[in-house]
């Protein structure tokens, strides 16, 4: 009895940590194995860097600086396969949890790679863009990390298991009813209302989507208008007052959850054509430096 039971713990303890597994994101994929990996890619490349005498000094074009510079050429190319990657989503040992997992820390490691293979060489020149376009690739990579990383779970919450359309649906829910309830109004308090049922939900441009910000919000105005308002029927203005509020916090929940798909988006467009300006810059360093070697 007692060799059953322990059975049956020793099998919910391998289902759990199969599905901590399952959940566990790609920063902490395989217990930090590319984070090890990329660690101890760094680590090689600094103590080879200060054991390895080159004459008269490091440099991009010693043996060492070419060495290092292949290395971080390959990993650039490699790196931007994950694109094509995405599109070939499978559960073995290269998945895409796997697979982005390894882009991000190896990514992380061209830091360490690029900065060393210049021999800290820096100036005005295609070699010295190369390795600040590459800074700019990883630092907004950086930032799709962190965004990625924790904006989800704000989606998550702020969606409460509804979809957009859903959404959608109950800000018109809100119109038709405000449309009836503002019959009895005064033409005065009449016309905030109407432009409020007017709105275009995703009004507002890439500044008020990005931050969340609706200064120009027709319904918020109508209802500080008809709060103030003594020229209606209380009973009537009341209900009015009641269904903006709801309908203004129905436009919040929309636009919040506009707000994090954008921050989660916006980064691509900076990074991807940061990678194509590195792909370039990267190989005309390599042809010049063939070209004068």
């Amino acid at each position: 009895m007692a060799s059953l039971f322990q059975r049956r713990r020793s099998k919910a303890t391998q289902s759990a940590r199969v599905r901590e597994r399952r959940h566990e994101g790609f920063l902490r994929h395989a217990s930090f194995r590319w984070a090890k990996i990329s660690g101890g890619l760094c680590l090689l490349v600094i103590v080879s860097y200060a054991l390895v005498d080159v004459t008269p000094r490091h440099n991009g074009g010693s043996w060492y600086g070419y060495t290092l510079g292949t290395i971080g050429a390959g990993l650039i190319l490699w790196l931007t396969a994950l694109g094509y990657r995405k599109r070939k989503m499978t559960s073995t040992a290269w998945s895409l949890k796997a697979w982005t997992s390894a882009h991000v820390y190896l990514g992380l490691s061209l830091i360490v790679i690029g900065t060393w293979h210049t021999g800290f060489q820096l100036g005005w020149n295609v070699h010295t863009l190369a390795w600040v376009l590459m800074m700019l690739v990883i630092l907004s990579g950086l930032y799709g990390v962190v965004v990625y990383a924790t904006l989800p779970a704000a989606l998550s919450n702020n969606r409460d298991e509804m979809t957009q359309m859903q959404m959608l649906e109950a800000i018109r829910s809100f119109d038709r009813q405000l449309h009836s309830a503002a019959q009895p109004l005064a033409p005065a308090d009449t016309a905030p209302v109407l432009a409020a049922l007017d709105e275009d939900p995703f009004a507002g441009g890439i500044g008020a989507r990005l931050t969340g910000r609706y200064p120009d919000c027709a319904t918020a105005a109508a209802h500080r208008a008809l709060s103030a308002s003594r020229g209606s029927d209380n009973e009537a203005r009341e209900k009015v007052v009641g269904l903006l509020a709801q309908k203004q916090a129905a436009l919040g929940r929309l636009r919040q959850h506009l707000r994090i798909r954008a921050l989660l988006e916006i980064w691509l467009y900076v990074h991807v054509p940061l990678t194509f300006a590195l792909i370039a810059a990267l190989s005309a360093h390599i042809v010049s430096v063939f070209f004068y070697w």
